[in-house]
C-alpha cells in the first residue's frame, strides 16, 4: 500500500533527514520566511492557525513556529513527527506534533487559517482517488477564505526529461561529511517512477550506506490544479522559486469565503 510505503521510508530516514541539507537550520529559517512571504501576501499579517499536515521533522513547521504562527504538525511517519516535537522543543518552540495520515485528517472543520503541504509530499499519493481524498480532507479543515499551501518538484520540466538520478548532495555534520543522492526508475506510464535514496554517512573512518525505497507520482501544474479545484479549492495559482524565495513551485488556492 502507498501509505505503509510512505511510513516505512519516513520512519527509516527520520534521523538522517537533517543530512539531506547542508545546513538544516539556516534551511528552516529560510524556507519558513519564503512561506511566510506568501502567507501574508495571501491573508495579510498573522500570526495564524497553520496545519502542516506533512510535516517530517520539522523542516517547515518549526521555522514557522518560530516567526509567531500557531502550527500544528501531522505526518504519516510517527518517528519523524515524534522527531519534530523533540526539536521544536530544544529550540523552546511549541509544536504539538503526532502521526496521522494527510487523507484522514484528525481535526474538525474549519480548524485552521493555512493547511501547508510542503516539499513534494503530495506526490506520495499515487492514484485520483488518494488526491481526492487528501485535498478534500485540507479543504474541510480550512475556514472560510483559508488558504491551501502546497509545494512539489517542478514535474512539467521532469516529466520532459525524465532524469535517473539526482546530483549528490553533501552536508557537513559535528561527525564529518555525509553525502545523499537519489535513483529514479520511471514506470511505463511515465508519470511514476520508484525511488532509492541513497546516504553515505561516515562512521569510524569508513562510510555506511544507508538505502530506502519509495514510489511518487510525477504530477503537472495542471494536474495538481485540476485536482485542488475538484477538491473546493478557488484561486489557484502557481509562484515561480523566483518568486517566493522558496526552492519549489509553490500552489497557492482559498476556499470559499
Amino acid at each position: 500500500m502507498p501509505e505503509e510505503l510512505a511510513r516505512a521510508f519516513y520512519d527509516e530516514l527520520a534521523e538522517d533527514y537533517h543530512r539531506i541539507y547542508p545546513d538544516w537550520d539556516a534551511s528552516t529559517a529560510r524556507q519558513a520566511k519564503a512561506l511566510d512571504g506568501v502567507i501574508s501576501g495571501e491573508l495579510g499579517p498573522g500570526p495564524r492557525a497553520i496545519l502542516d499536515c506533512a510535516c517530517g521533522i520539522g523542516t517547515q513547521a518549526i521555522g514557522l513556529a518560530a516567526l509567531g504562527h500557531n502550527v500544528v504538525g501531522t505526518d504519516v511517519s510517527p518517528v519523524a513527527t515524534a522527531r519534530a516535537a523533540r526539536e521544536a522543543a530544544a529550540r523552546n518552540l511549541r509544536l504539538p506534533a503526532a502521526a496521522a495520515d494527510m487523507r484522514t485528517l484528525p481535526f474538525g472543520s474549519d480548524a485552521f487559517d493555512v493547511v501547508v503541504c510542503a516539499d513534494n509530499s503530495l506526490p506520495h499519493l499515487l492514484t485520483p482517488h488518494d488526491l481526492r481524498a487528501a485535498l478534500g480532507g485540507m479543504h474541510r479543515v480550512l475556514k472560510p477564505g483559508g488558504l491551501l499551501l502546497l509545494t512539489t518538484r517542478p514535474y512539467d520540466e521532469v516529466r520532459e526529461t525524465r532524469p535517473r538520478s539526482t546530483p549528490p548532495q553533501v552536508a557537513d555534520t559535528p561527525a564529518g561529511r555525509s553525502i545523499t543522492f537519489q535513483l529514479w526508475d520511471w514506470h511505463d506510464d511515465a508519470e511514476r517512477y520508484d525511488l532509492e535514496h541513497f546516504q553515505l554517512v561516515p562512521q569510524a573512518g569508513s562510510w555506511i550506506v544507508r538505502q530506502r525505497r519509495t514510489t511518487y507520482w510525477a504530477l503537472t501544474q495542471d494536474q495538481i490544479t485540476s485536482f485542488a479545484s475538484g477538491a473546493g479549492f478557488r484561486a489557484a495559482k502557481w509562484h515561480t522559486p523566483q518568486d517566493t524565495g522558496f526552492f519549489q513551485p509553490v500552489l497557492t488556492a482559498r476556499t470559499p469565503s
